[in-house]
């Protein structure tokens, strides 16, 4: 006697909803595009020879079109889109297997994020002094110009 299956978990109930399945795609792919962020998860894929395997190599591939702006938008750590970058290439994926790989990229990770908001050149005081004299900045302290 065959056992009634969970309709939640049968393949018809994905076919039925596109939308719910196209859904969980999207959550599901930018979950994982979001864990590139982390320099000790690519570190443990390469260790365990993930990143050396074909299929995986293909998927990375197609993950690209999250650089664009529509998906981008979604993204909360931008190091993600940097390390899928940086996946597409053959020598970072085998140099990622080393320890020391992973914490120079830990650290540039960390010193982006702890730097990123100061601008070169620019004291913050001297800014808002200028921004409150002037009402707007000058253009030899824009801190792009």
């Amino acid at each position: 006697m065959m056992e009634a299956s969970d309709p939640a978990q049968s393949p018809q109930a994905t076919t039925e909803d596109p939308r719910a399945a196209n859904r969980d795609k999207f959550e599901l792919e930018l979950e994982f595009v979001q864990s590139l962020a982390n320099p000790y998860y690519l570190h443990s894929l390469a260790q365990q020879n993930i990143l050396d395997q074909p299929a995986f190599i293909n998927y990375l591939e197609y993950l690209t079109y999250w650089k664009e702006k529509d998906y981008a938008r979604f993204i909360h750590y931008p190091h993600a889109l940097h390390h899928l970058d940086l996946l597409q290439h053959a020598q970072f994926r085998s140099e990622m297997k080393k320890d020391e790989w992973r914490e120079y990229l830990n650290q540039k990770q960390y010193d982006h994020w702890r730097t990123w908001r100061d601008y070169p050149g620019i004291s913050t005081s001297v800014a808002s002094t200028d921004l409150q004299e002037t009402g707007v900045q000058s253009q030899q302290n824009a801190p792009f110009g």
